[in-house]
């Protein structure tokens, strides 16, 4: 294809993810208030344990901040019902340039890190009501907690994705060996620290009361961890095997 084709396919696909995107959104905005009342479940559960449900609640401050906030769920949401379409448009574009075994290789991290993401997500959902409920036991007596509506949504939002990520960083880890950047063994070399990032990170994550939630989470950190090492151990003997045999083959 020429550059000009390659121009024109790309400018296709990309209207065709754009417009999925876009029926997403507005099938989403009808399940926005939903999903707001879905998470702001921890502030009525903080109203109802304070006896008093006037001084707690989400607040909006300006004219227009409750259109935008169900805009954002809206785009949210539509994002990750869109998917499936749009990372195929994503994919269609490049597979002609990728080599079969580009092919597998990306096949197999995609179907690996997209389940591993939204398990984080959905632990994150789990912990997030108790990190809202240990924040507001921090108020003093006779203050408020009127929550900033797009302060509460983004630090939702923001929780979501960084224990998402969190679960999908062993994918990245193999993938890297299978790049030939780093060796199983160099991977499990730093299994000390990874415990230890992963135990700060699950101590940052969820509440400091919480312990059971915190080693829970970094427990699955570390399986991960030694998953991915454990993997590209396995990756690295079958490639010194492939290797050994083109070598001791005959010319």
């Amino acid at each position: 294809m020429s550059l000009g084709d390659h121009l024109r396919e790309f400018r296709r696909r990309l209207l065709i993810a754009a417009a999925a995107l876009v029926v997403g959104m507005v099938a989403a905005f009808f399940f926005a208030e939903r999903i707001i009342w879905a998470i702001t479940e921890p502030i009525r559960i903080v109203a109802e344990r304070r006896g008093d449900g006037a001084d707690v609640g989400l607040m909006f401050d300006t004219v227009t901040s409750g259109f935008d906030l169900q805009i954002r769920i809206a785009f949210a949401v539509g994002l990750m019902v869109s998917a499936p379409v749009w990372l195929w448009q994503i994919w269609a574009f490049l597979m002609p340039g990728l080599t079969r075994k580009e092919v597998r290789y990306t096949i197999g991290f995609v179907a690996a890190a997209v389940p591993l993401f939204f398990a984080g997500a959905y632990f994150g959902w789990l912990v997030m009501p108790h990190l809202v409920e240990l924040m507001a036991g921090f108020t003093p007596e006779g203050a408020a907690n009127w929550y900033q509506a797009k302060y509460y949504y983004d630090f939702v939002l923001k929780l979501l994705l960084v224990v998402g990520v969190s679960f999908v960083t062993p994918v990245f880890l193999v993938a890297l060996n299978l790049a030939g950047v780093m060796t199983g063994r160099e991977i499990m070399k730093g299994w000390r620290i990874a415990i230890v990032i992963a135990t700060v990170f699950a101590g940052a994550a969820t509440p400091a009361a919480d312990i059971v939630s915190m080693l829970v989470l970094a427990a699955i950190l570390t399986v991960l961890f030694f998953a991915a090492a454990g993997l590209s151990m396995l990756f690295d003997r079958r490639r010194r095997k492939r290797d050994a045999a083109l070598l001791g083959a005959p010319a």
